[in-house]
């Protein structure tokens, strides 16, 4: 048996997901939203285990996912990116309201009155939440780009050691560099992480 180069496989699998989705903004919420919820359900289980650190709150966060994806499935444009993309966003979302929720209890004043500790918190858990929001981008592209961005990003080289560590062109690494850096910026912004 003949298989589909990734990319046809990819973008079948990408429009029958939209099919699903418009299915569900017509009205249909039986037998989409269980194809949906199959795909998607385990993967946004373990996002939001890395989001919230909770088992409790990361099932919160697959319910609210799914059901703010069936209130809100008549906005979803594949024009404007893809079912996987929304639905992260949404569930980026839903953890931010999480836990937000979770520390929106009056905070616990310490011996010096000050109660600063929650912006803090929320800070730090927005930087979580980009982080994995740009990990999961950098592991959209394709191996070579990604290669080459986490070498520049990660480990703080330079284009001439990245060239002397893999062993290939100084002009490679620069191509490389500059349309992996186009495809992740293409990429958060299919996300709706930068404008």
């Amino acid at each position: 048996m003949r298989q589909l180069p990734v990319a046809i496989a990819s973008d079948a699998s990408a429009a029958e997901e939209a099919a699903l989705v418009a299915r569900v903004a017509a009205g249909d919420s039986g037998d989409p939203m269980v194809a949906l919820y199959q795909r998607y359900g385990s993967r946004l289980y373990g996002f939001g285990l890395r989001l919230l650190g909770d088992q409790g709150m990361a099932e919160d966060m697959v319910q609210e996912t799914f059901v703010r994806l069936w209130r809100g499935a008549e906005r979803f444009d594949p024009d404007k990116g893809s079912v996987r993309t929304y639905t992260y966003t949404i569930a980026r979302r839903v953890a931010v309201d999480l836990r937000r929720r979770a520390t929106s209890r009056p905070p616990q004043t310490t011996d010096t009155g000050h109660d600063h500790e929650l912006t803090g918190n929320d800070r730090e858990f927005e930087d979580l939440i980009l982080g994995i929001d740009l990990r999961d981008a950098l592991r959209s592209l394709s191996a070579k780009h990604r290669e080459i961005l986490e070498l520049l990003l990660d480990e703080d080289l330079s284009q001439p050691q990245v060239s002397e560590r893999l062993g290939i062109p100084l002009g490679t690494v620069k191509t490389r560099t500059y349309y992996g850096l186009r495809a992740l910026k293409l990429e958060l912004e299919e996300r709706g992480l930068i404008a």
